[in-house]
């Protein structure tokens, strides 16, 4: 299963490099700049028309966004997906479906944007860094998915199919890997918010990219403390004892993380503490609904 697992993580980055070169730009980004808002885009297949450095840029640092999507699901679906199903679902993820929300939503033609001048309801979507179009993507998938697989053997259920009264809960094969997992997150999350401001070239893009370095670092924290402490309590309450749960804090951060990408470059730090606490407690709220619903989520991608 770790092998599994891992080989998935690697070839989510190589379908998505192949998908999002071939079609997946163009659908995202192709024929931006057009009055008319459209669905789709429909230009710069395989990247033909590029020529400038910025053009090059450009397509990488979304290839990242697309692959994000993407790698969301495979901890979701851990130790039940066939390999060809997997590699399908990646390339269409990244090929077409993240593509067709990208163009929506970030695309000066897309029916939600922001950035024209007949935006959508007079204001647009605002979406700074992706909490929607990049994690809110996969994380629907991942709830599809695991639907359509179920859950793992032994999970919610004996091996005559009888329900279980307690859900087994299955050992991290590392807790260290989690934990450093979770850290390499972070740290990505000071690339992705900071850098969707696209430059720091000026003194105003230098400033949103600051902004947005301390809102991300205090809605994780938040939502780290907010999770853990939350979590607790209600043991507490419901056994008499208090634990300090790993995964609720890793979990929890992540949450807040999520939650803030949005408005990281319009709100102030203040407000994204509350963001931050909301997040952890929906992640809480969700965790435990899916459990409920015998929904399978390996890592708990689906609440965060």
């Amino acid at each position: 299963n770790v092998k599994n697992i891992m080989l998935k993580n690697l070839l989510d980055a190589c379908g998505g490099a192949l998908g999002f070169w071939s079609v997946g730009y163009a659908f995202a980004y192709g024929g931006s700049g057009s009055t008319t808002k459209g669905f789709i885009g429909n230009d710069d297949f395989f990247l033909t028309n590029f020529t400038t450095g910025g053009e090059y840029v450009g397509w990488f640092f979304q290839f990242a966004f697309a692959a994000t999507a993407a790698t969301i699901v495979a901890g979701t679906v851990a130790e039940r997906c066939k390999m060809a199903a997997y590699l399908c679902y990646s390339i269409m993820l990244t090929g077409f479906v993240y593509p067709v929300i990208v163009y929506s939503i970030w695309s000066s033609s897309g029916f939600l944007t922001a950035f024209n001048t007949d935006a959508f309801r007079g204001i647009g979507m605002v979406d700074f860094a992706g909490s929607g179009v990049v994690h809110m993507t996969g994380g629907a998938t991942a709830l599809i998915a695991a639907i359509i697989l179920g859950p793992r053997k032994g999970r919610f259920y004996d091996a005559d199919g009888n329900a279980l009264d307690t859900p087994t809960e299955f050992k991290p094969h590392s807790v260290s890997l989690q934990i450093l997992g979770t850290f390499i997150l972070w740290t990505g999350w000071d690339g992705f918010n900071p850098g969707s401001a696209l430059a720091i070239g000026n003194s105003d893009s230098a400033a949103v990219a600051a902004l947005c370095c301390v809102t991300t670092t205090v809605a994780a924290a938040t939502g780290c403390v907010t999770a853990m402490f939350t979590d607790t309590i209600m043991g507490q309450m419901a056994e008499g004892e208090a634990e300090y749960d790993l995964t609720m804090a890793m979990n929890g951060a992540l949450a807040g993380l999520v939650a803030i990408t949005a408005g990281c470059s319009v709100v102030t730090p203040w407000a994204a503490v509350i963001i931050g606490m909301i997040g952890g407690w929906v992640y809480i709220a969700f965790s435990k609904l899916l459990i409920k619903l015998k929904i399978d989520d390996a890592v708990d991608a689906i609440p965060v």
